[in-house]
């Protein structure tokens, strides 16, 4: 019985493992660079986090956990939406008082393409957000779920709980994540000027973006 060929994908591999093999290890890179350029004060980090996302388009909303199922349901008839898909590990109590008229769509990662971009908004957690960006990161985690939720969809209401998961820099986020994870790195609704510098939202993810910074009271 032969055996089968090698792929493509394994013959290049091979062949960088052949050329650096017995190669000196590579030295830590030398990191001296400033780490944050903010104060470390978690109510300041919070307002630049909100500052820096409606620079960028989002809608940006705060709240404590009494209010959070109210607004959401508020959001949601407020963008007009019939259905909305629910990562696996959102927290029920957030979707407490959405109306019966919209539907909810758990998704186990059955949910079709076609399925998520007939479905209109979307609502997750998030891994950690960076204040000096403006940038949300979703590493997939049980209140986010997979990649396609937050890409198809055109509305993305995505909870941030603050002051926990906000961050002042880019460097103090990684440690947070595992690169083995998918990211997804978020600044603003989707947008691009690639064509005559036009600037054309939802071409790459949803056109609509609301942050609801969820503090404790």
């Amino acid at each position: 019985m032969s055996r089968p060929r090698p792929s493509s994908r394994d013959l290049v591999l091979g062949r960088i493992r052949a050329a650096v093999a017995g190669a000196p290890g590579t030295p830590e890179p030398e990191r001296t660079y400033l780490r944050q350029h903010v104060p470390d004060d978690p109510a300041a980090l919070v307002d630049l986090l909100h500052e820096n996302l409606a620079d960028y388009r989002a809608v940006v909303h705060r709240t404590d956990p009494a209010g959070l199922p109210g607004l959401v349901a508020r959001l949601l008839a407020g963008h007009g939406a019939a259905s909305v898909v629910v990562p696996p590990g959102l927290p029920q109590e957030w979707l407490s008082e959405v109306p019966r008229e919209i539907e909810l769509r758990p998704d186990q990662g059955e949910l079709t393409a076609r399925q998520l971009d007939a479905t209109d908004a979307v609502v997750t957690g998030c891994a950690v957000a960076v204040a000096e960006t403006g940038t949300l990161v979703l590493d997939a985690g049980p209140a986010q779920g997979r990649r396609a939720l937050t890409l198809v969809p055109d509305v993305h209401l995505c909870v941030v709980r603050v002051p926990d998961q906000v961050v002042a820099s880019v460097p103090l986020a990684l440690p947070r994540l595992d690169p083995r994870r998918p990211l997804t790195w978020i600044s603003g609704p989707s947008a691009t000027s690639d064509i005559e510098l036009d600037r054309v939202e939802g071409v790459h993810g949803p056109r609509r973006l609301d942050v609801l910074l969820l503090g404790a009271g």
